[in-house]
């Protein structure tokens, strides 16, 4: 039996098409065991599933090329804006959150990152970098995120890749995030996550609270910062992060990129 299954490309963290970081969302209900084959078959950086539960409420599974997610940023702010303006609750097995969309992009809420100091040393082996302030582990929304902050340039950080993804392993770390302070409302970060097969992500918003949470208790940034990512590989996003303890939130434009249908 053949099954059709509408489905939409957007990029998020971006007011343009081809840039930012761009996302499949699958707007009909999928049968579960083909949801982690057209992740694949997309090889974006996420894949989307979500179901309309109520007049503003959903539950959605989120997939990597490599692999499901409990939670996710640029997943949520897109999903959101494709099922439209409004503001929306919702679920995921990591978190429930609240996501407000307009006709421009949207925003949503974030669990409060818990940080715990970590050694940077193995991380800078695998970033290939001269040297660091700073590392910790934050974790919020069921997801895990290995942060290292330099006052070193990051542009020409070349990964090795393979130490990357047994660190993040080992550290049960979905990514391994650098960022660099560029001034005190402006951060340029890299996040790379090879163990999920995304080599580097254009731009991650699930990271965006941590990282904006870790640089104003490293650095005395403002609680108000934009986040630049993924110039290095030709997506450049920009990301708005609300980085007050208790009331985290981080947005961003998205934009329509692309219509289709799976047959199965």
């Amino acid at each position: 039996m053949t099954i059709e299954l509408a489905y939409r490309v957007v990029d998020v963290f971006t007011d343009r098409p081809l840039a930012g970081n761009a996302l499949c969302v699958v707007v009909d209900p999928c049968p579960d065991a083909v949801q982690q084959a057209i992740a694949r078959e997309v090889n974006l950086s996420e894949t989307t599933f979500p179901v309309v539960t109520g007049d503003a409420t959903y539950e959605m599974r989120i997939f990597t090329p490599g692999g499901e997610l409990p939670f996710a940023g640029h997943p949520s702010l897109g999903t959101a804006w494709v099922l439209g303006p409004g503001r929306w609750t919702q679920t995921t097995t990591g978190a429930t959150v609240v996501v407000e969309a307009d006709a421009t992009g949207a925003v949503m809420t974030q669990p409060d990152p818990v940080l715990t100091s970590h050694d940077p040393g193995p991380a800078l082996a695998a970033l290939r970098l001269p040297g660091a302030e700073a590392a910790a582990v934050a974790e919020a929304g069921g997801l895990r995120h290995l942060l290292v902050a330099t006052t070193a340039p990051i542009e020409g950080v070349d990964p090795d890749l393979s130490q990357v993804a047994a660190l993040t392993r080992k550290a049960g770390a979905t990514t391994l995030a650098v960022l660099r302070r560029l001034d005190d409302h402006t951060l340029h970060v890299r996040v790379f996550a090879p163990g999920e097969g995304v080599a580097e992500d254009p731009g991650t918003g699930a990271a965006a609270g941590p990282v904006a949470t870790f640089a104003r208790r490293q650095w005395g940034t403002d609680v108000d910062v934009t986040i630049l990512q993924g110039a290095e590989i030709g997506r450049p996003c920009r990301i708005e992060v609300h980085a007050e303890d208790g009331a985290v939130r981080v947005g961003g434009k998205v934009a329509a990129c692309a219509t289709g249908r799976f047959t199965l």
